[in-house]
């Protein structure tokens, strides 16, 4: 079943067109790769997804319903530079705001808020240290928190914005078998990454986009050189292409 339809997508900021014609599609126990190089308009899609940005035309269907900010049962994990950890919060709490958008505003959480919660921080191996204040976190920990504030919203689609950057590899290693576990249990994972090795061999598809989808297909199906070079603007004899013979 389809959780994620992206269709005919465009998107201009600023008066720049950044996205043009995106087709892209996820489905239940998908986990997709995006990559691009920088600039190649990744985060803005996942930005569209959201509806937290104006399209200029096209439509991102979730669950077969439009998009709806904070609405929509998307999860999202942005980059860890996107978050105030010196706002002085609990890592429960912080976890809490993933559900904001279901609980409403001015009501106070229910038993089953907390237990979503608890669960999400069970999930992330974080329940011991669910009472200390965010700040206080270190790198791997505070990504392990954005991902658990995701879960708690016990969302049909993940969105992971470079989830593993800056983080040690037991780090990288513990999130990622997360990622796959999610996607077998039947959610929609999407993830931007620069990390294309590590992407060719745990995502079930890829797709390359530079302004659009230039390629779309499982990593054993993207070893030709024609669509990395397209994608990200290289010649025959970019070591970014020694990632394929690699794989």
């Amino acid at each position: 079943m389809t959780v994620l339809q992206v269709e005919r997508l465009s998107v201009a900021l600023g008066g720049r067109p950044v996205l043009h014609d995106v087709g892209l599609s996820v489905d239940a126990g998908e986990f997709v790769g995006l990559l691009g190089p920088n600039g190649a308009g990744k985060t803005t899609l996942i930005r569209a997804v959201l509806a937290l940005i104006r399209i200029s035309s096209g439509r991102v269907l979730v669950d077969g319903r439009p998009s709806r900010p904070g609405r929509s049962p998307i999860g999202y994990v942005p980059q860890r530079h996107e978050f105030a950890w010196d706002f002085p919060i609990s890592v429960e709490n912080t976890v809490m705001t993933g559900r904001n958008g279901r609980i409403g505003v001015f009501r106070r959480p229910a038993v089953g808020d907390w237990t979503a919660v608890g669960d999400a921080l069970e999930r992330v191996g974080m329940s011991d240290l669910r009472h200390r204040p965010v700040g206080e976190l270190s790198g791997g920990q505070r990504q392990r928190v954005l991902v658990a504030r995701a879960l708690a919203l016990q969302p049909s689609a993940l969105l992971l914005d470079e989830p593993f950057t800056g983080l040690d590899m037991p780090t990288q290693e513990l999130l990622n078998q997360l990622f796959l576990e999610l996607s077998v249990e039947g959610k929609a994972v999407l993830m931007t990454t620069h990390d294309l090795l590590g992407a060719m061999e745990s995502c079930t598809r890829l797709a390359l986009l530079n302004r659009t989808v230039v390629a779309d297909a499982p990593p054993d199906e993207l070893l030709d050189r024609g669509p990395w070079m397209r994608t990200f603007g290289v010649g025959e004899n970019s070591p970014l292409l020694k990632i394929l013979k690699a794989v």
